[in-house]
């Protein structure tokens, strides 16, 4: 299962060209077909509705009464822990960590792909910047300190699942994410 984040690293991905089932977060609907599209956010999820997008799509428990009529709606999985920290509450939880909890659900071994999480310089890392319902590109960049931990969290919860991270040759794993089920690979192997 390919699991695809939304950071600058797979801008030359053809995402269509992998054969694989594939869970998109966000706008990746402007560009490439996916199986499963989680939108946490309420202008995604609409931008998805408007667009008619086939895939199964999630979206936060809040917001799934708005969206209930659209055929093929679901709510993001319930977090599979309990936990006291702020990272830990379900609405600090944004699409790219739910996909990767969506595609757990789904497969015993998962890539990810576009899961920068830092940027080259000070401003945001995101595929879609500059576009609608996006931060403009001089924007700072977004601290990823809850995707790693919350991701984190999922690579310590399923132990038994192998994850595979795609990223370039100067990317370095978190230090959260170094556990026996999680591999790096460069992004040029991912075709």
């Amino acid at each position: 299962m390919l699991v695809i984040g939304n950071g600058e690293s797979r801008s030359n991905i053809n995402i269509d060209s992998i054969e694989d089932t594939k869970v998109g977060c966000n706008a990746i609907l402007r560009d490439f077909s996916v199986d499963h599209l989680v939108c946490v956010d309420r202008k995604m999820m609409r931008e998805a509705i408007t667009n008619k997008y086939q895939a199964k799509l999630y979206t936060r428990k809040d917001w799934f009464d708005e969206f209930k009529a659209y055929p093929n709606t679901n709510t993001v999985p319930d977090l599979p822990y309990k936990g006291t920290q702020r990272p830990d509450e379900p609405f600090h939880w944004g699409s790219g960590p739910y996909a990767v909890l969506v595609a757990c659900n789904l497969s015993d071994t998962i890539n990810l792909i576009g899961f920068d999480l830092y940027s080259k310089n000070k401003n945001v890392n995101n595929i879609y910047k500059d576009s609608k319902n996006y931060n403009s590109s001089d924007h700072h960049a977004i601290d990823p300190r809850y995707w790693i931990y919350q991701i984190g969290k999922l690579f310590e919860i399923y132990p038994t699942k192998k994850f595979k991270i795609y990223q370039e040759t100067d990317w370095n794993l978190p230090e959260a994410w170094i556990k026996p089920n999680v591999s790096l690979d460069f992004i040029s192997n991912i075709v």
